[in-house]
């Protein structure tokens, strides 16, 4: 059975540095290697991909990353193999540069009241 993982797009696949300017728009290239990376992901029989999104479940948000990702290298053969769920799925690694790796002790107010993603670090 493949192990699930879970990719957010922006600020993971999509460089985001334009911030937010609807579900259907996505103006800003990929994060240094990500394409490659995506690709090989989709391509290792022992993962199934999905990308989770907050466009996902927006009106034109599933087909405008799927244009983009296609458009930025993405071959259709490793774009067939890719899910896009509207609820978040079951998997074994979540990608996302939002995201804080829980191991037992809670973050702490300061840690959150800071917290900035790589790319704005």
């Amino acid at each position: 059975m493949a192990k699930t993982v879970s990719v957010d797009f922006d600020g993971v696949l999509h460089s985001y540095s334009s911030r937010w300017q609807g579900a259907d728009v996505i103006p800003d290239p990929p994060v240094p290697g990500a394409i490659r990376w995506l690709m090989d992901l989709c391509q290792d029989d022992q993962f199934e991909v999905c990308i989770f999104s907050s466009r996902n479940a927006q009106e034109g948000g599933i087909d405008a990353m799927k244009k983009w990702l296609l458009d930025n290298g993405l071959p259709t053969t490793a774009l067939e193999k890719i899910s896009f769920p509207i609820e978040k799925p079951l998997a074994v690694l979540i990608v996302d540069d939002r995201a804080f790796h829980f191991e037992g002790a809670f973050p702490s107010l300061e840690f959150i009241a800071t917290f900035k993603p790589w790319n704005k670090k």
